[in-house]
Parts: structure tokens; sequence; C-alpha cells
């Protein structure tokens, strides 16, 4: 006969979902600069699954220098007053799979190397977080370690593309989960 212990609480990755859009959203998460900031951009895309449909229950969180490149380290991510920038935010897909955040461009954060948002995709059927980046279309890929790692014939799955909105600079990057089109995705081994 075994003994049994405590019973333990699921943690939310050991979870069956989509919870994303119910529980971990809050408002004005995906701006991380009101839309009247003078260098305000918009970065927006779709998600979409293995089959190339939409996913309208995922979940995007970005993380991101300034436009200097520094990296915020302001403590209150969670709370949006309109007057500092955290680097931080999070958007749950629509009935059509986009996203969208109100940030800043960003700068280098590393001597030299391109400019990018991080971000990490929470969706339907993933046990764990999906982590990739989106570059900015003008990036010289070859000055970055981890792109001139990647295979070149799938750099571009990195790369946002540029809009123009109004007069407004904006970028698309859509998130392919899996298909001919996937997103490269990265994997952070021993907290790095």
């Amino acid at each position: 006969m075994l003994e049994s212990g405590p019973e333990l609480a699921c943690t939310p990755g050991q979870t069956v979902g989509p919870f994303f859009g119910m529980a971990l959203p809050y408002p004005g998460g995906s701006d991380l600069v009101d839309a009247a900031h003078p260098q305000a951009v918009r970065l927006h895309g779709t998600v979409y699954d293995g089959a190339g449909a939409a996913v309208p229950d995922a979940l995007v969180e970005l993380w991101q220098a300034d436009g200097a490149g520094r990296i915020p380290r302001r403590a209150g991510s969670l709370r949006r007053d309109g007057t500092g920038f955290t680097g931080w935010g999070r958007g749950a897909t629509d009935a059509a799979g986009h996203y969208a955040f109100t940030t800043l461009a960003p700068g280098s954060a590393s001597g030299g190397r391109p400019p990018f948002f991080a971000l990490a995709v929470f969706a339907r059927g993933l046990l764990d977080r999906l982590f990739t980046r989106a570059y900015l279309p003008a990036a010289d890929l070859d000055a970055d370690p981890l792109l001139s790692a990647v295979d070149p014939g799938r750099r571009a799955s990195l790369l946002c593309v540029a809009e123009s909105d109004s007069g407004r600079t904006g970028y698309r990057f859509d998130i392919h989960l899996q298909g001919p089109n996937e997103t490269v995705f990265l994997a952070y081994e021993g907290g790095r």
C-alpha cells in the first residue's frame, strides 16, 4: 500500500487551457507608451497555428530596450500611469488571432548588435511558452551572433515588416507556431 502525501496543486503549465484571455491580460497591458507619445510605434501581427489558421486565444508578451538601447529596470510593469516606459507588456489575441502593442522602436542594447523586440507566446497546445525575437527590418543580420547561427533560409521569420499608417511608423510581425513558415523559436538553457 502506497502512502499518500499532501496533494500538490497544478501549475498553469500542467492545466488544461486555454485560460490566457481570462486570467492574464490587464487594462493597458499592451500599451507600453501612450499612443500620443511622439515616438510611439505599433507592433502587431497575427498568431497562426500549424495549419495556417489564426489562434484566437493566444497571449503574447513583449520585452524590449527603450529607443536609446537602455533596458528598463523600473518596478511596476503592471501599472500603466502614462508617465514611464517599463519595457514590458502583455496582450491577448483577438478572435482573428491578432495582437498589437503601442511601444517605442527599440535601440541596440548591446554594442552594435541589431535592435529587437523579445517576445514570448502562450497558446493552446503548448505546455510551455515559446520565445522568439522580432528584429527591425534594417537589421544587420550578420552583426548578431544569434542570427548568424540561424539557417539563412529561416532568418526572415525573425524580421519585422515596416509599415506606415497616417505618417506613424509601425511594424508587423506574424508568428507561425508550426508549419512551413514556422517562426524561429529560441531555447534558453541554464537560466540564459
